[in-house]
């Protein structure tokens, strides 16, 4: 009797170098995305209309002050050369530092990236637990009165201003009714009171076991969080919507219906589970636009986070500050694909390797 030997081995062997191959491939992408954002945004960032070096020492500054600061910052140098003294610093997690508070940068972006995460982390978690059940609700009614009031609600989220929905918010609930707290992160009477750990206000405030201060912080996040998850909420709704639509014309959902099974089974069970892959990235890139684009309910808020702080740096030309931004950004990006990749694998077993 012949011994045939079994091949897995080999296809094992397979299934372990792919992935391998998969993230040699990713990282080189990732690698040149941000090496072209890093380019891109380095020689924009030397043609604005905008003169660091007058911004320190100021308008009334003589000639050799001047130009002694210019030969400090480099500027006398060619552009590819200044590129390349920026690279090197960076290979040495360097990120130079920022003309706007003469620290490194990398000190600033941990002091007010926190800030942003706070606020961006609660307006996804309230845009996506109603965008979500809206717009399976809209799939589920759909033509009917509720579908077309979540169309409307998801077109006025999406289409209005941000910043004219927080200056809004600011008069309606701030100043006429007092409901929640204005512009900032607390009071200014409790300002400092916390000492600062994580830098998320609300956490510190529960190491620090001072109740005062979490409520007044909560009253503050509270509605610059609820307008930003608005606006995530629309775009969110809106693809659950049209996802669940096509799940909702599959022929496995009329015989589930045919079966006699109960529409929140049909529709939660056999059509949600369906689009959670696709939902996952959709939640995903929208928490990343609201971590890098919440730069006008910042604004509008006085919020002391990221998008303050790039707008700040980007009026100065302070493009040390400026790039280090979009370097996170891009890593933000990055780390969020990366993270809706593994998650696939856990709810969709097609995916994986």
């Amino acid at each position: 009797m012949t011994m045939q030997i079994p091949a897995p081995a080999s296809k094992q062997t397979a299934r372990m170098s792919f992935p391998a191959g998969r993230i040699g491939k990713r990282l080189t992408q990732v690698a040149v995305t941000l090496f072209g954002l890093l380019l891109l945004t380095f020689f924009i960032g030397r043609v604005m209309p905008v003169d660091p070096v007058l911004a320190i020492v100021g308008p009334d500054a003589d000639h050799s002050t001047y130009q002694q600061v210019y030969h400090q910052l480099g500027f006398d140098k060619p552009l590819w050369t200044q590129f390349g003294i920026y690279l090197s610093g960076l290979a040495h997690g360097d990120l130079g530092n920022a003309l706007l508070t003469g620290k490194p940068v990398t000190q600033d972006i941990l002091r007010v990236f926190p800030a942003t995460m706070e606020l961006a982390t609660l307006a996804i978690i309230l845009g996506a637990g109603v965008g979500i059940p809206l717009g399976v609700l809209a799939a589920a009614k759909r033509n009917s009165i509720a579908d077309y009031v979540v169309r409307i609600i998801s077109l006025a989220g999406y289409s209005t201003p941000i910043f004219w929905v927080g200056m809004m918010g600011l008069l309606v609930f701030y100043a006429w009714l007092g409901w929640v707290g204005g512009a900032g992160r607390v009071d200014f009477s409790l300002d400092g009171q916390v000492t600062r750990h994580s830098g998320f206000m609300l956490i510190d405030a529960l190491i620090a076991g001072n109740w005062e201060v979490f409520r007044n912080a909560l009253n503050h996040l509270i509605l610059p969080a609820s307008l930003l998850g608005f606006h995530s909420l629309a775009y969110i709704s809106r693809m659950t919507r049209s996802f669940m639509l096509a799940q909702l014309s599959q022929e496995f959902i009329i015989t589930a219906r045919v079966k006699g099974l109960s529409e929140w089974h049909v529709l939660w069970n056999h059509a949600f589970r369906n689009i959670l892959v696709q939902l996952l990235t959709v939640v995903a890139l929208a928490y990343g636009s609201l971590l890098e684009g919440a730069v006008l309910i910042e604004t509008v808020f006085s919020w002391p986070g990221f998008g303050s702080y790039l707008t700040s740096s980007l009026m100065l030309g302070d493009m040390n500050a400026v790039m280090g931004c979009v370097l996170v950004v891009g890593m933000i990006f990055v780390v969020l694909n990366l993270l809706s990749d593994l998650l696939y694998q856990v709810f969709d077993p097609r995916t994986k390797v």
